[in-house]
């Protein structure tokens, strides 16, 4: 199937999880304007939804960062996880305008104790941060260890574990044996 706005968006609202995720992979990502994307990520309650939304179409819109700014301080923990995905492509891809250990201090203070989904989204940030800003991956790893999240999280052989001192500690090695 190629690109087919209309359809995607009639296959949207049917709120059907197989219709979503399909209409996610035949939209235009651009097309969408910003209220629309809000209103479809407050829409998107399954996780796989929620993601392909986020990393298929949010991200590729011009209005993401107005998005990842609004999501990051939205009181919703599950839109709130979307605002901390978007902010962790910006760690990867242009990191120059973000606070960085600014954003360390609210992982810091606040992942502990965050929803499961928004600690996911913030575990994620934090280890990002600390493989590709190596001026902070001595602080990223501590944070890690102090905090503990995902640190017992079960991780199949030849995985890498979710837990962020392991996560940053590998993907870095890879990264150095290239």
């Amino acid at each position: 199937m190629k690109t087919q706005q209309e359809l995607a968006c009639r296959l949207w609202e049917t709120d059907d999880t197989a219709a979503r995720l399909l209409a996610i992979l035949i939209c235009r990502p651009k097309a969408f304007e910003r209220d629309e994307l809000d209103v479809m990520l407050r829409e998107a309650r399954t996780p796989k939804v929620h993601d392909w939304l986020v990393n298929y179409v949010v991200k590729k819109n011009p209005h993401s960062e107005q998005l990842r700014l609004a999501w990051s301080a939205d009181p919703d923990p599950v839109v709130a996880s979307a605002g901390w995905a978007l902010t962790t492509e910006r760690v990867t891809n242009k990191p120059e305008a973000l606070d960085l250990a600014g954003l360390l201090d609210i992982i810091e203070a606040e992942m502990k104790d965050a929803p499961e989904r928004l600690q996911w989204a913030m575990n994620h940030c934090l280890a990002q941060i600390g493989i590709d800003h190596a001026e902070h991956r001595t602080r990223a790893i501590d944070i890690g260890e102090r905090l503990e999240v995902l640190k017992d999280y079960p991780t199949s052989p030849g995985c890498t574990s979710p837990f962020a001192p392991i996560w940053i500690t590998e993907i870095v090695r890879r990264q150095h044996d290239k």
